[in-house]
């Protein structure tokens, strides 16, 4: 028998959570919900088995940002945000809260589930791949970064910008982004501090850095593994 594919529903609307959680299991999934992002915090914790969750970004007790941001310190389950707001800002907040996709209310159930598959997809493409990182291992705990058995010496900032590529495998970053990541929304931003490190790590990781560390022009970086 096929494992059930869980998704978690996070809306202070009720009739929304019903709505939504009606609809997926007609098609086969089977849902959760919460109707604040302090419960889904918990449950995703208490439910490894989550295999998306669904959160809406304005709610009184625990924002979806915020929770988004609590969920990434312990999960990489994928996180669909919802929102009425469509200000270009509000969207590079969500993605870098870590959310996977954004969707604007109002939305229809169809596009809803597009976007649960292209995301679920994108979830399977890279754990597939996983595996196979062409010699490429990194110790998130001890900070250490090895290739092909060799350990490759990296400083903080550049072990930084690696984990984050990494871990959003094929996701493009601005350098305003990483810079606000990393460095902090407070830091003197100077793209050229980017560069410079990415340009770095790209040469100590050698050919692996050349074939799978990216530059999309006139965007950033992105990682492809």
């Amino acid at each position: 028998m096929d494992k059930k594919t869980f998704i978690l529903i996070v809306d202070d609307e009720e009739r929304l959570r019903t709505l939504v959680s009606i609809f997926l299991e007609k098609q086969g999934y089977a849902a959760l919900t919460a109707e604040d992002g302090s419960i889904a915090v918990e449950i995703v914790k208490d439910n490894p088995d989550i295999d998306l969750v669904i959160m809406d970004v304005m709610m009184p007790e625990l924002d979806g940002w915020t929770a988004c941001r609590q969920i990434r310190e312990f999960s990489k389950v994928p996180v669909i945000m919802l929102t009425a707001r469509s200000q270009e800002f509000d969207e590079i907040y969500g993605f870098e809260s870590g959310a996977d996709d954004y969707i604007t209310k109002p939305f229809s159930l169809a596009v809803l589930e597009k976007r649960i598959c292209a995301v679920l997809g994108r979830v399977q493409d890279n754990m597939a791949s996983s595996s196979n990182t062409s010699g490429l291992k990194i110790d998130k705990d001890a900070y250490k970064v090895s290739l092909n058995g060799e350990d490759i010496e990296l400083t903080l900032k550049e072990f930084e910008i690696l984990v984050k590529l990494y871990d959003n495998k094929g996701r493009v970053f601005t350098r305003d982004q990483l810079l606000d990541s990393i460095w902090g929304y407070d830091f003197d931003k100077d793209a050229r501090t980017i560069d410079s490190h990415v340009a770095r790590l790209r040469t100590k990781l050698k050919e692996w850095g050349s074939t799978h560390l990216k530059t999309v022009y006139g965007l950033g970086y992105k990682l492809d593994y």
